[in-house]
């Protein structure tokens, strides 16, 4: 799982294009194990993020849930907390 691709469902605000664009970008760079591809494979690597985006943005307006939204700088929060724990004295 790619650690730089964040949950996107359930916050308030909600996630906005770029965020999914920048996801999808994340996991096609995962899985084609290109960061930046060559000219010769530069345009499936754009019609793979756009197709995972449009995927990825379906998939987020159509999820349903009774939970209250998340705030994300409660998230972002906490994760900073966590990652200063981690780290060596």
């Amino acid at each position: 799982m790619c650690r730089n691709i964040q949950t996107l469902y359930n916050f308030d605000p909600p996630a906005r294009e770029e965020d999914v664009h920048a996801a999808a970008l994340q996991y096609v760079r995962k899985i084609s194990g290109f960061t930046k591809p060559s000219q010769a494979n530069a345009e499936a690597f754009d019609r793979a993020v756009h197709a995972v985006a449009d995927a990825s943005k379906r998939l987020l307006d159509e999820l349903v849930t009774s939970a209250p939204p998340r705030d994300r700088e409660a998230q972002v929060a906490r994760a900073r907390a966590r990652w200063t724990e981690r780290q060596p004295a």
